[in-house]
């Protein structure tokens, strides 16, 4: 996905930082070992967040290994099981369709990008694809969905964040639990709405120079790329919905030891993120500081 779901690990206990970093890499080595050595490169915070969303509450086994990023020093890391394998596969088809879309959305040359990734990630969505055909089917139909609607230039929020929102929460169909399904669909739904508005928000003036189709271009008329106060309180308004309606959900559910740092992604990431990108301000990757290193430098 994109990287704007990220707990504020500046807030977090070490102990809860520790937990993070050792989900974070054991998704990374569960990548590797379902999909292959590209799959490790589409690691990023939103899959890790779903790879929480679907350990349920009790942490893998820890287990300890050197890797590629750290070949030196042996690191912890949680072991594979169940729940990592389905946010491996599920991670690998997300991106390999986000980087055939994205070819499709540029052109030759601005495209070469995303065809390098898809070349890249192909014989590892045939693995994930082969393991998940149900969950491929939903995003490849909600990905042409979401195509169509952008060629047709929708003026309308809630109709194209309404598709990438359900082909996220099909993430959950496989998940343990007739309720727990049920929670993590509606979780997720509204995680993939506020993504897909966020994205908006963070290419708004990019695509107002190149033409691509952005819905806040259109909804709120905004040709140059420069939010109004009130366009710009309006989306706000919008976007917070989705984060409170998340929350919500998440309160109907015992994560057990992950309580802490989805508490804090829900509750204080998603309102900094959003409040970064609306300033001009997000970066996809923020500076890693000596007392606490940006997790996705150190796996």
């Amino acid at each position: 996905m994109f990287g704007y779901v990220r707990p504020p690990l500046d807030q977090l206990p070490e102990e809860e930082r520790e937990r993070f970093r050792r989900l974070y890499c054991g998704l990374c080595h569960t990548l590797r070992r379902r999909c292959g050595l590209p799959a490790r490169f589409i690691l990023n915070y939103d899959f890790a967040f779903l790879a929480i969303l679907l350990s349920g509450g009790e942490e893998p086994e820890t287990l300890c290994a050197r890797c590629v990023a750290s070949p030196v020093k042996k690191r912890t890391y949680c072991g594979g099981n169940p729940a990592l394998d389905l946010a491996a596969d599920e991670s690998v088809i997300l991106a390999y369709w986000q980087a055939k879309d994205g070819v499709a959305d540029h052109g030759f040359r601005k495209g070469l990008k995303y065809r390098g990734v898809a070349l890249a990630l192909e014989n590892s969505y045939r693995k994930a694809a082969a393991a998940r055909p149900e969950f491929d089917r939903v995003t490849r139909e909600q990905l042409k969905r979401l195509a169509a609607m952008e060629e047709a230039k929708v003026p309308s929020l809630d109709e194209p964040a309404d598709a990438f929102a359900q082909l996220l929460a099909a993430a959950a169909d496989e998940a343990e639990g007739e309720a727990h399904r049920r929670i993590l669909r509606q979780m997720l739904y509204h995680l993939g709405r506020w993504v897909y508005l966020m994205d908006a928000a963070d290419d708004l003036k990019e695509d107002a120079v190149s033409g691509n189709y952005n819905p806040l271009i259109y909804r709120y008329g905004l040709a140059d790329g420069v939010w109004t106060p009130e366009s710009r309180a309006s989306f706000t308004q919008t976007v917070d919905h989705s984060i409170r309606l998340l929350a919500t959900a998440y309160e109907l559910w015992d994560f057990g030891c992950w309580a802490p740092i989805l508490e804090s992604t829900v509750y204080a990431g998603l309102f900094q993120v959003g409040k970064a990108v609306l300033s001009g301000t997000y970066r996809a990757e923020r500076p890693a500081r000596k007392k606490d290193r940006n997790v996705e430098e150190t796996t």
